[in-house]
């Protein structure tokens, strides 16, 4: 890739993310948040999409613009993602592994496409997902805490299952199967059928994964409580989110093919008065 290219990759991947945003749990979940909190958990979600984006749809040596984008997370920021970034790192004093193991899960997307069992894909997902919610409570300075590091962790696997379980026809697209190969076999699922239509094999494939998503989701739920005011309102948001989620796939009878069953701004407003009035 020529240089000029891979300069400019990060900066291009940046435009994009305002927009995506305005629809996603992370950044309607962070209004519930504390105000003083707010820009941090925005420039935490802005370099999670430019990791994803620079991983899934950059033109080009992706490997390579991981790296780039590893240097700039230690070195002079180049863009206003990551600026902001910086910035929060240093107000927050947060370590920098867990930006890390974000573009480490981009890594191993460019070159690992299956995953033979959950276990498998829950390793994954502490590279994917559970760094996002210990940068969190970095944020609210509890990190140091095991029990909430465990159920923060449980609350974002259970997240990053329910993106797998409503995206199976963009990852095949992708050349990727997040679900575990062994739950396809039990099912009867190839791996070509997750490109639609929806049958009653799937059905049964993703109802059982969102037993195990709801588990992950409801295990996490007490974080609330144990971080307790705006924080945990906040927190609690993302879990609800989740459970949200699965609720409309179900509804949509888990068809993800025609479209992408997710739960409506109407929805998140309606569960952030639901947490308001448990106070």
């Amino acid at each position: 890739m020529p240089e000029a290219r891979l300069l400019d990759a990060p900066e291009l991947a940046a435009e994009r993310i305002q927009a995506r945003a305005a629809g996603e749990n992370f950044p309607v979940a962070s209004l519930l948040a504390p105000r003083w909190a707010r820009p941090h958990l925005r420039a935490v979600y802005g370099f999670a999409r430019l990791v994803d984006n620079l991983g899934d749809e950059a033109e080009g040596d992706r490997s390579l613009l991981l790296d780039e984008l590893e240097r700039e997370l230690d070195g002079p920021p180049r863009t206003e993602v990551m600026r902001r970034l910086h910035d929060t790192i240093a107000a927050c004093g947060l370590p920098r592994e867990p930006f890390r193991r974000l573009i480490g899960a981009n890594r191993i997307d460019q070159v690992r496409s299956r995953y033979e069992t959950w276990d498998d894909v829950r390793e994954y997902c502490t590279y994917s997902a559970d760094p996002v919610g210990r940068v969190v409570l970095g944020i609210y300075g509890r990190a140091g805490e095991p029990e909430l590091v465990a159920m923060s962790d449980s609350v974002c696997t259970g997240l990053q299952l329910v993106n797998f379980l409503q995206d199976p026809p963009r990852d095949l697209a992708l050349g990727r199967v997040y679900l575990p190969q062994e739950d396809l076999r039990r099912f009867g699922v190839s791996d070509e059928e997750l490109a639609g239509p929806p049958t009653p094999e799937i059905a049964s494939l993703l109802r059982f994964e969102a037993e195990r998503a709801r588990g992950l989701l409801e295990a996490g739920l007490p974080l609330r409580r144990a971080l307790g005011g705006r924080p945990g309102l906040a927190v609690a948001l993302y879990a609800r989110g989740g459970l949200a989620a699965l609720a409309t796939l179900e509804r949509a009878n888990w068809d993800v093919f025609t479209s992408r069953p997710a739960p409506t701004r109407w929805t998140f407003a309606r569960l952030a008065l639901g947490e308001l009035l448990r106070r």
